[in-house]
Order: C-alpha cells, then sequence, then structure tokens
C-alpha cells in the first residue's frame, strides 16, 4: 500500500492563485500514487525516491509540466518527452494544457512515473557533456585577454557554473548581443557568483 506522503510546505503552492492549479493538483494526485517523497525545491513541488529527484511539477504561460529528472535514459513509445530546450542534457518533459488532457492520459503518465522509478531504482547515469565539450565565444576569449583576473576567476567557478555562462554567452546570433552579456556579467564573474545565484557585488559603491 502506497504511504500518503504529502508535504503541508508545498500546500501553499497548490493553493496559490496559478492559472493551472486545477492541472497542478491533478498531476499532483497522479504522482502521490507512487511511493515518492514530496518535497519543495526550485520553488516548485519535487518528487524524490531515497533523496534522489524523479520529477517535479511546474508550469508555464502556455503549459504545466511533468518534469523528469532523467527522462533523457527513459523509453519513449508515446513519443511525449519534450526537451525543454537544446541545451537541457537530461532532463525531459510531458506537457499539458487542461485537466481532461490529463485525466485522459493518466494510465500513460502512471507508466512513465513507473519507468522513471525503476530508471532511478537501477541507478542509471546519463553521460553528461563537460565543460571542455562547450566552445569559449570568441568575445569572451578577447575578454580573458584583455584581463586575465577574469579568467582566472571563471576557471575557479565550479563546473556547472561555467557551462551556464557558456551557454548564455553563446545564445544570441549577433556578436554585439554576446558583447553585451558578457560585460554585463563581469562583476558576477569576479566574485565567483554563477548566472542564477543571487548577487551582491563586493565593488564598493
Amino acid at each position: 500500500m502506497v504511504k500518503n506522503l504529502k508535504n503541508p510546505k508545498v500546500d501553499e503552492f497548490f493553493n496559490s492563485p496559478d492559472r493551472w492549479q486545477k492541472e497542478f493538483k491533478k498531476l499532483r494526485q497522479i504522482v502521490l500514487s507512487f511511493d515518492l517523497s514530496e518535497d519543495f525545491k526550485w520553488k516548485h513541488p519535487c518528487y524524490s525516491l531515497d533523496n534522489n529527484n524523479v520529477v517535479l511539477i511546474h508550469g508555464f504561460k502556455d503549459y504545466c509540466a511533468l518534469l523528469f529528472f532523467k527522462g533523457a535514459l527513459m523509453k519513449d513509445p508515446q513519443h511525449i518527452l519534450i526537451q525543454q530546450t537544446e541545451n537541457v542534457q537530461v532532463s525531459r518533459q510531458i506537457r499539458f494544457t487542461s485537466v481532461k488532457e490529463i485525466s485522459e492520459m493518466e494510465a500513460v503518465i502512471k507508466a512513465y512515473i513507473k519507468q522513471a522509478i525503476k530508471v532511478e531504482k537501477a541507478g542509471l547515469k546519463a553521460e553528461m557533456k563537460t565543460t571542455s565539450d562547450f566552445a569559449i565565444p570568441d568575445e569572451l576569449q578577447y575578454k580573458f585577454d584583455e584581463m586575465p583576473r577574469l579568467r582566472s576567476a571563471f576557471e575557479s567557478l565550479t563546473p556547472g557554473r561555467q557551462r551556464g555562462y557558456l551557454l548564455y554567452f553563446s545564445a544570441p546570433i549577433q556578436s554585439k548581443t554576446r558583447e553585451s552579456r558578457i560585460e554585463n556579467y563581469v562583476d558576477r564573474i569576479l566574485d565567483g557568483i554563477g548566472l542564477n545565484d543571487e548577487f551582491t557585488s563586493k565593488k564598493k559603491k
């Protein structure tokens, strides 16, 4: 028998005025039919097995979704697992736009969650790209040559933070935009701060 593992810490999320509240609650009901622990991570309900993240509920303007942390390792017979962006390596989404759609797909959703749990129990790991697999944009290389201490600060960042910056700096098509992004984040890099970390500059104002 599956335990009721609702976490009071996430109740506020499910009672907020978000447009996807009915869909969120239905997804919660489905996920909690499995023996997964419910927690609140990255401001969203997250479900784990032995402290390892399995699936997360989140919403966007045009859809809500279940995010499978190891979705790239799962089989997808229904062709419904979506790579959120080209830079996402392992996680995959199943997207929804209504409670009716979720209800109609409930059996399929449960099959995918069951598979995700099996992947986690098997200890499967995805082969991740390393920082060296990501190209350094010319504009950042020029900045490194101009400011050697910036290069040193960048190399001192964790690999994940380095990759975050490289992806962000490389994304724009125009060189001018890439240069602007780099300039805007020089202080963060010098302070050892990641792209999405909270930031308080050490510079005196």
